[in-house]
């Protein structure tokens, strides 16, 4: 539910199943040098850069403040299968329709410059838990697969006592598998595309240990430079050390979902196409303000949240008229 993106799906114990999907992904708007992080403040601090007019190529300019996103949705199951998510190499029939996958609705967003991912996480979980109280649905988390997400998760899981079932993004995984990719291809050549297919394939077929073994079976028989072989260990170790949440064979068949779409689609709404618009440079309680404004308009909420706002003025304004009814 942090760090890249992250979510519970739930689907109702008995009867008609429907899903929840919740999630969080950090994202990063420019800011002014007093509303940056320590960490950021320092390391810009620091910099020296090649040039003084322009960035040189891999340098940053070590001037943004990250935000962490939550989204929350119902969506009803939609079981599928490996080939509906990923067009195998020869290609799918010519008769073969792919099945589509979960479709949202009730999505809820939520955001902050200010606090931290715990923050945000907690808001997700509880907003999700006034969705289910009696905890009679199936609970599905998405991420990334850093461990300070799931260390996240799994705590919030257990304060809310809530059973989570862990699935990573399948997005991160392709995106390993293409960097392993090219340690054993050339830039063009047509059959990356075909290994990475491949690969994948068996991955959501639920044998995510059985590629790294093939992998790194390879990576033994080839001659790779040092920095090939750290692309391809970096990737086979990803897929070892997540496997317990890479079981897209048991994901598929109860129709959750298995990417974040919906979290990587408010990070450009909410984030990039306000707050990170050319030229920008934010303070920090101007960048918590917008990021929220945009999220209580996203969620419908624009109405209610202005009623509420004029009558808090009103008695902040006029204590005196509401101590006299």
């Amino acid at each position: 539910m942090i760090g890249k993106r992250s979510s519970p799906v739930r689907e109702e114990a008995h009867g008609n199943r429907t899903g929840q999907q919740t999630g969080t992904a950090p994202v990063g708007p420019p800011h002014r040098p007093e509303a940056l992080r320590e960490a950021t403040r320092q390391a810009a601090a620091r910099r020296e850069n090649t040039f003084r007019t322009r960035l040189a190529i891999g340098e940053k300019n070590a001037r943004k403040r990250m935000a962490t996103l939550g989204a929350v949705y119902d969506a009803d199951p939609a079981p599928r299968r490996p080939h509906d998510v990923i067009t195998p190499p020869g290609g799918r029939s010519a008769n073969y329709t792919p099945r589509p996958g979960p479709v949202a609705r009730g999505k809820w967003l939520c955001g902050s410059v200010r606090h931290d991912a715990e923050h945000v996480v907690g808001q997700v979980f509880d907003h999700a838990e006034a969705r289910d109280p009696h905890h009679r649905r199936r609970w599905v988390v998405l991420v990334d697969g850093a461990r300070h997400q799931l260390d996240l998760v799994q705590a919030e899981a257990r304060l809310h006592g809530v059973d989570v079932h862990i699935v990573i993004d399948i997005i991160h995984v392709l995106e390993k598998l293409w960097a392993a990719a090219w340690c054993f291809h050339r830039t063009g050549d047509k059959a990356t595309e075909r290994w990475v297919a491949t690969h994948a394939l068996t991955v959501l077929a639920g044998h995510a240990a059985e590629v790294a073994d093939v992998i790194q079976d390879q990576a033994d028989h080839t001659e790779l430079s040092g920095e090939q072989h750290r692309g391809v260990e970096a990737c086979v170790r990803y897929l070892r050390n997540n496997s317990e949440f890479l079981h897209y064979d048991q994901a598929l068949k109860a129709g959750w979902p298995i990417a974040t779409g919906i979290i990587e689609g408010a990070a450009r709404h909410l984030i990039a196409d306000r707050l990170d618009i050319s030229g920008a440079r934010w303070g920090l309680d101007g960048a918590e303000a917008v990021l929220k404004l945009r999220a209580v308009r996203a969620n419908d909420d624009l109405d209610a949240y202005w009623e509420h706002h004029l009558a808090a003025e009103h008695r902040r304004l006029y204590p005196a008229c509401d101590q006299a009814r």
